[in-house]
């Protein structure tokens, strides 16, 4: 079977956190979160980061994993999401980001 990276994207407070969730509890998947702030720990204002009931609803991957001391960039993120697209794929159709 084919499967399907659901990506979804707009700006800041039109309802992407709730979509998220909603299609993520249908597909039962995690959410792959792509925000470049939202990645680390100490930046939980004023970045529209899930709270954490949500947070328990639905594993979310790449939220507060990092300190702002951390060196990260963005071919470190595509290396990282590539993997975990190939691990997500091996049990499921369906991947979410």
């Amino acid at each position: 079977m084919e499967k399907t990276l659901i990506v979804i994207t707009g700006p800041t407070a039109v309802g992407k956190t709730a979509l998220c969730l909603d299609v993520a509890k249908h597909f039962d998947i995690p959410i792959i979160n792509a925000d470049s702030r939202q990645i680390f720990r100490e930046l939980k204002i004023g970045t529209a980061r899930p709270t954490e009931e949500q947070m328990r609803q639905v594993h979310h991957d790449f939220v507060g994993m990092l300190g702002l001391e951390d060196y990260y960039s963005a071919s470190l993120f595509e290396q990282q999401v590539l993997a975990l697209l190939e691990q997500q794929f091996l049990t499921r159709d369906y991947a979410l980001m």
